[in-house]
């Protein structure tokens, strides 16, 4: 199976580059899941209904979320009615939505999809890893899945390390969003799962964090109140992972890093070409 997982898609730059580039990398690398965490989608901050079809049209089959999952209050509702668009599993019960989904790829396997989030310098929500671990354990790799893709949405580069190795030979994929700065630790962990610290954005890099520029240097000159922050507006990059599996076990065989735009050397996996 041929996986590609995409970083935070932030404002419209994001959204641009990947409606513009993942159908034809859909064909080009006969991709069987694709994953995109969207929580910055609108703007830089959460995700409208519109905004998920558009990305779910453009060829993801699944969105992820993360500490910006409820920003746009029509979230609240819609992301009732979308099975494809999951906030992490870890927020407290009675949060509209689910943490986990299966989907059906086209040559019909089923792959389970699980969005938790980190407590070091974010929400102080319910323990990641018992989310995970319940839902690993409801639907588990080489059971009730042929693939098991998990966002880890978090700010501490040690908590979403102690993630891969917690979910190490249980996952196909860990692989962390929130920092928008990709890593280059990409690897398969002992036990067989791919592992990345942060996929990076998609969007504009030349910016802080996918945000126009001024504002932010500003705030940190300055330290005083200021204008709101707005997404940068130049060309978007694509950013994240693609992982191979071994069919028989689930497990990862191969991974690269994904970077398709400006500002960043550009990388993919040339095998699949």
């Amino acid at each position: 199976m041929r996986i590609l997982f995409l970083g935070d898609i932030v404002g419209r730059p994001g959204r641009q580059a990947v409606t513009d580039r993942l159908p034809g990398l859909r064909e080009r690398w006969r991709l069987d899941c694709v994953v995109i965490n969207g929580e910055n989608a609108a703007g830089g901050f959460g995700i409208t209904e519109s905004i998920c079809d558009e990305i779910l049209q453009a060829g993801a089959d699944a969105v992820t979320l993360g500490n910006h999952s409820f920003d746009q209050r029509e979230a609240l509702v819609f992301i009732a009615r979308q099975p494809r668009l999951i906030r992490p599993a870890n927020y407290p019960p009675g949060t509209p939505g689910r943490g986990a989904t299966v989907i059906e790829t086209a040559r019909g396997a089923r792959v389970l999809v699980v969005n938790v989030m980190g407590r070091i310098y974010l929400d102080p929500l319910d323990d990641p890893f018992a989310a995970a671990d319940r839902e690993l354990e409801a639907c588990p790799l080489g059971a009730a899945a042929d693939a098991v893709i998990v966002d880890m949405h978090a700010e501490a580069t040690s908590e979403k390390q102690a993630m891969g190795h917690f979910l190490d030979g249980r996952a196909t994929l860990v692989v962390g969003t929130h920092t928008h700065v990709p890593t280059a630790d990409h690897r398969v962990l002992p036990g067989g799962t791919a592992y990345l610290s942060d996929a990076g954005m998609c969007g504009d890099y030349d910016s802080v964090l996918g945000m126009q520029k001024e504002e932010p240097v500003r705030r940190f000159l300055q330290k005083t109140p200021g204008s709101r922050l707005e997404a940068a507006t130049g060309p978007g990059t694509l950013c994240g992972i693609a992982v191979e599996t071994d069919d028989s076990t689930g497990l990862a065989n191969k991974v690269w890093a994904v970077r398709l735009g400006p500002h960043l050397d550009e990388s993919w996996p040339r095998e699949w070409d």
